[in-house]
């Protein structure tokens, strides 16, 4: 039985707004360790476009055959097979495997907060000093949503009633220095969205 492969509008809308404003990023490092890969888009499209870079794919259990069909159509050999990744699991960041950067798109406001945390607490274990953290989608400031949209966007998830919302930018912060990273950079991105990079320091 073929495998389907999965397909995200979005992605293919933000994947070069994205990579511009990461690609001095990404120049510098070698590997990155994607949370969340979803369609694995990004994951090709970045990893094509940075060749230097061995781009590992992570998810959990239920989306891994489609990042796994993603990869058959794959010319890129730096493009990993995906990692089985739920943060709530206390192993996720067992496998004594460390990376350059970790990166994550539009997964923060789908998480509810005790997955944020977790995330979070998982981050030195698969990182290092000097590792950079970047993470892309919609923030609010001092609780204060960037655009109508946002709001919007924000109570619809809300009334899901699965702890999904858009997350404060200083609670994310707080939680990042909590666990040796320093924020280096807000980059606005179209469609009411940011890019945020820290780097690990301690």
């Amino acid at each position: 039985m073929s495998l389907i492969v999965p397909f995200s509008a979005a992605c293919e809308r933000n994947k070069d707004p994205i990579l511009e404003v990461l690609r001095p990023y990404f120049n510098d490092i070698a590997s990155v360790l994607e949370i969340g890969s979803g369609t694995a888009q990004h994951a090709m499209y970045f990893a094509d476009h940075c060749p230097n870079l061995c781009w590992q794919t992570s998810d959990q259990a239920q989306y891994l055959d489609g990042i796994r069909a993603q990869l058959t159509n794959a010319r890129q050999q730096n493009v990993l097979a995906p990692l089985c990744l739920d943060v709530t699991q206390p192993d996720w960041n067992n496998r004594g495997l460390h990376y350059d950067a970790v990166y994550s798109a539009n997964t923060l406001h789908i998480m509810n907060r005790v997955q944020v945390q977790a995330l979070f607490s998982g981050l030195p274990r698969v990182s290092m000093v000097g590792s950079l953290l970047m993470l892309y989608g919609p923030f609010k400031y001092q609780g204060e949503f960037t655009s109508a949209s946002n709001a919007a966007f924000d109570q619809a998830l809300r009334d899901r009633g699965q702890g999904s919302a858009i997350r404060d930018f200083e609670w994310v912060d707080q939680l990042a220095s909590g666990v040796g990273f320093q924020f280096m950079a807000d980059h606005t991105m179209p469609a009411n969205n940011q890019c945020l990079i820290w780097r690990r320091t301690a």
